[in-house]
């Protein structure tokens, strides 16, 4: 359901999940629509740093030689088959990288809630909600965000400005989470923005136990109602 909500800017952080130079250089694993999603990132950073809300980056790097690692996909030179240590595309997109003062934490996992948690800082910091942006969402986001509900977190999704491989992957994940987004929100980044500025934005809201139905049919539809 939608419904208006406002937050306290002091009870906010911003968190940005994998928005490397892989994802528009590597022809195996481009994000669909991934300037436009930088562009929304953008949009959303600019107003936090207004605010005065954290912004957390984080980037995704395999070390092949991790034994804790096992299953991780390689070439046959042994690295990783993505976002190996050392290579350049596993860098931040300049557009949208930290500026002074931020923080970049790099995590050897889908989730930016596991091991490179900064749960413990954001506790001490009174923050109650972290706004999530930032790819893919059927993996790295939907990790992230049940990880940040687990670690007692509202999450604040913005669904424009994250994305997967097609629309139909990003649509049809951020169906599911929404589904069990439980004590958050849905928005855009225009509503995200607002939301940082301190307006009351109309955001939707599950009710109920996964009340998005969705087909192959409807799927596009409900997404859009989001």
């Amino acid at each position: 359901m939608k419904a208006p909500i406002a937050i306290d800017r002091r009870k906010i952080a911003a968190v940005f999940v994998d928005l490397q130079e892989e994802h528009r250089q590597d022809s195996r694993y481009l994000v669909d629509r991934f300037d436009a999603i930088l562009a929304n990132v953008r949009m959303i950073q600019e107003a936090a740093r207004r605010n005065g809300v954290m912004l957390y980056h984080f980037a995704y790097v395999v070390d092949p030689t991790d034994a804790n690692d096992t299953f991780h996909p390689k070439m046959p030179d042994g690295t990783a088959i993505f976002s190996n240590n050392g290579h350049p595309w596993t860098e931040v997109c300049p557009e949208v990288a930290p500026t002074k003062g931020e923080r970049l934490l790099t995590k050897t996992e889908a989730s930016a809630f596991g091991a490179a948690s900064p749960a413990g800082e954001l506790r001490q910091r009174g923050v109650e909600w972290v706004l999530v942006a930032g790819v893919w969402t059927e993996a790295c986001i939907d990790a992230t965000v049940k990880d940040a509900i687990r670690a007692g977190f509202r999450v604040l999704l913005v669904k424009d400005a994250c994305g997967s491989g097609t629309q139909a992957m990003h649509e049809t994940a951020m169906l599911n989470l929404a589904n069990r987004l439980y004590g958050g929100a849905v928005t855009d980044t225009i509503g995200a923005c607002r939301l940082l500025d301190g307006s009351a934005v109309n955001v939707w809201m599950v009710e109920g136990s996964t009340p998005l139905r969705f087909t192959y049919h409807n799927a596009s539809t409900l997404f859009a109602e989001l």
